[in-house]
């Protein structure tokens, strides 16, 4: 079962008709119990960082979250959800996130549109179980905020505006994508299913 973490933020309905598509049980929950019983975890968002993490704190769900990725089980960020997973964000003050990953979460500053909206092409930075094997194609984007990730090992993916953007992070069993998978046509959602895989190997060592 995917756990698909409710904490009052983010496109849950989508997201789980998405990992429903591809095989897969999808429970969307705020239940910190049912989260750390599943076999991987979604953290959606959509929203500002420094309500968000008020709500995962509220709920206990900060707690909830930081277990998981301890336990080393496939968890995925998607969008605010992806940028929750690290230090800090400067989003209309300062705000500390999940601290699951070094770095900081900016606005993008220049003369130009923001937000960051539509589809942009990915550049595979590194090899990873997430990318292998895939052609960068594009996806979609919507936000005004994103990551500087302070080791250069995390950023498995970037997309250009104005400048290289953190895209897709990793580190062990945790992964973020700035962009929402389930929007981005053929190649969101093979990988969406390449998290979704990695949650299956999971089980399959486990047994």
């Amino acid at each position: 079962m995917i756990a698909i973490i409710d904490y009052g933020m983010g496109n849950l309905h989508s997201v789980s008709k998405a990992v429903e598509r591809l095989g897969h049980e999808a429970k969307v929950t705020s239940d910190p119990g049912e989260i750390l019983a599943a076999d991987g975890a979604i953290l959606p968002g959509v929203g500002a960082f420094g309500d968000a993490m008020r709500n995962l704190r509220e709920t206990g769900l900060d707690e909830a979250a930081k277990a998981f990725a301890r336990s080393g089980r496939p968890m995925l960020g998607i969008c605010l959800g992806m940028q929750l997973l690290f230090s800090e964000s400067e989003e209309h003050g300062r705000h500390e996130g999940l601290g699951l990953l070094p770095g900081r979460v900016v606005r993008f500053q220049g003369p130009f549109k923001v937000p960051h909206m539509g589809w942009n092409r990915l550049k595979f930075e590194r090899e990873n179980p997430l990318t292998e094997g895939l052609d960068p194609g594009h996806v979609y984007f919507v936000h005004s905020y994103h990551v500087l990730p302070e080791h250069e090992g995390d950023l498995l993916a970037t997309t250009d505006y104005h400048g290289p953007v953190t895209a897709i992070v990793g580190r062990g069993g945790l992964y973020g994508m700035q962009f929402h998978p389930e929007k981005s046509g053929e190649l969101g959602m093979r990988l969406l299913g390449r998290f979704l895989s990695l949650t299956t190997k999971v089980q399959t060592e486990s047994s």
